[in-house]
Formats: C-alpha cells, sequence, structure tokens
C-alpha cells in the first residue's frame, strides 16, 4: 500500500512563500511521477505541477508557471512544491498523487494514490 502525507501548508501574505512536501512511502507498483492539484472552496480540483518519474520534465499549469517549481528532494524520497509570489486566489487545500507511468499528466484521474491534503492560505 502507497501512502502520501503532505507538510508545510498555513497562512501567508500575499507575495509570500511556501514550500510543501510531499512523502511517499509503501511499495509501489513502478515508475510513477508524482502531481500537485488543489481545489478551492466550491471549485474543482486543478492541477497545479507534475514531475516525471526521472525527474527530468516538469509540466505547470499556466496559472503558477513563474511563481511556482516542483522537484525532487536530493537524497530523500519527497518531492517538493516551491511557491513563491503567492496570491490570494492560490488559496485552497493542495494534495500531491502519484501517476503510474510516470508521464506527469495533468489530468487528475491518471493518479492513483493521494494524500489528506494540506490548507494553504494567502491572506493579509
Amino acid at each position: 500500500q502507497v501512502t502520501l502525507v503532505e507538510s508545510g501548508g498555513g497562512l501567508v501574505q500575499p507575495g509570500g512563500s511556501l514550500k510543501l512536501t510531499c512523502t511517499v512511502s509503501g511499495r509501489t507498483s513502478g515508475p510513477y511521477a508524482v502531481g500537485w492539484f488543489r481545489q478551492a472552496p466550491g471549485k474543482e480540483r486543478e492541477f497545479v505541477a507534475a514531475l516525471t518519474w526521472s525527474g527530468a520534465n516538469t509540466r505547470y499549469a499556466d496559472s503558477v508557471k513563474g511563481r511556482f517549481a516542483i522537484f525532487r528532494d536530493i537524497g530523500k524520497n519527497t518531492t517538493s512544491l516551491q511557491m513563491n509570489s503567492l496570491k490570494p486566489e492560490d488559496t485552497a487545500v493542495y494534495y500531491c498523487a502519484t501517476e503510474p507511468g510516470g508521464w506527469g499528466s495533468p489530468s487528475q484521474f491518471a493518479y492513483e494514490d493521494w494524500g489528506q491534503g494540506t490548507q494553504v492560505t494567502v491572506s493579509s
């Protein structure tokens, strides 16, 4: 069984930064990509960023390009999402998930295992 745990959420002022971390444990069926998604109150879950299994390729939603960065932490079984220049519209519960095959799809339906989420609130 695969378990994902997100950490690093919290309250931050507009323009501030946060780093979210996704820890994956357990036995996976093979190569996997890690994706980050978010869901704001009253809205559908949306894609944020993904990192392929090789770590060589990333994908970002247009709304976060240039502000967010996804990367694998060297020597650790974690994937992080560095969020800079945060805006109130970034407020949401952020989830990480694993995608079998490791391609980094922007579709949530490609992802198999999910964490419980971490709240990010951007407010003054």
